[in-house]
């Protein structure tokens, strides 16, 4: 990657009230980070925005002059670039020092490039997992993109990071067996509907089955009924029987077999 030059001042005023003046007058606050405790400078509003629209990606490598600094001459990265959120003016840089001898660790932008055969012929559709991916390397080897063919790719297939192709000493960083581009299947109708319907199916709901009555009405018994009354009689009768008894004959039957035995033996020793 090409360094581009830029000249920066140093800024005294640190304080919001100074940005605002800085911003007034067509400057823009920025800090340098580094190797060196944090310096806050400046820039002309038009000087930096010339690099950054003049650069292929949002990676800038800067030669920086410093005017009227001890250390005129710095080597620095774009690290960050704060903007308004209505206006999407520039408020503020973030620099990053560096050593031209001294490899950096960076997120580098992915492209894509060709037409996907599962696109071209099978209908698919291409899924950009990662847009970035982090690299390191020198700072004069740092890409300013990564580029992927995926005129190759079929439905189903992708390229992982271990596919990418670096540049000569960049080194790509992940996991091999992730995915950056990926050629998926195409959705039919049916597909679609059944997402749709399943994404606004309501949730979390209970439904409330009531009983039937003997009628084939729906209710339920209402309290003193019948139900209630079996249910009483039963965990009665249970309660009453002991264990290894019969149940008590009900009014008007028969007595049990063994009690009646029990009675004619009694009348025999009698006679």
């Amino acid at each position: 990657m090409k360094s581009v030059a830029l000249t920066a001042f140093p800024r005294k005023e640190g304080r919001r009230a100074g940005a605002k003046k800085l911003r007034a007058a067509g400057r823009i606050p920025a800090v340098i980070y580094g190797h060196n405790p944090p310096q806050s400078l400046e820039f002309n509003v038009k000087d930096i925005k010339d690099v950054l629209h003049g650069a292929a990606s949002e990676i800038v490598l800067l030669d920086l002059s410093v005017k009227d600094d001890a250390k005129p001459k710095r080597l620095a990265l774009v690290q960050e670039i704060q903007h308004h959120v209505l206006t999407h003016e520039m408020l503020h840089v973030d620099l990053h020092e560096v050593a031209e001898n001294e490899k950096v660790t960076v997120m580098v932008p992915v492209e894509a490039t060709g037409e996907a055969i599962g696109v071209k012929t099978g209908g698919g559709t291409l899924e950009h997992v990662l847009f970035k991916l982090k690299v390191r390397a020198l700072p004069k080897d740092l890409p300013e993109v990564l580029i992927a063919d995926v005129s190759h790719l079929e439905i189903g297939k992708a390229i992982h990071i271990g596919d990418m192709k670096a540049p000569p000493g960049v080194e790509i960083l992940g996991d091999k067996h992730i995915s950056v581009l990926a050629v998926a299947a195409p959705v039919s109708e049916a597909q679609e509907a059944a997402t749709l319907e399943a994404a606004t199916t309501p949730t979390g709901e209970v439904e409330m089955i009531k009983e039937k009555k003997e009628d084939g009405t729906e209710g339920e018994a209402k309290p003193g009924e019948k139900a209630g009354a079996k249910a009483g009689e039963k965990a009665g009768a249970k309660a009453a029987a002991k264990p290894g008894e019969k149940a008590a004959a009900k009014p008007g039957e028969k007595a049990a077999p063994a009690a009646e035995k029990a009675g004619e033996k009694k009348a025999e020793k009698k006679k």
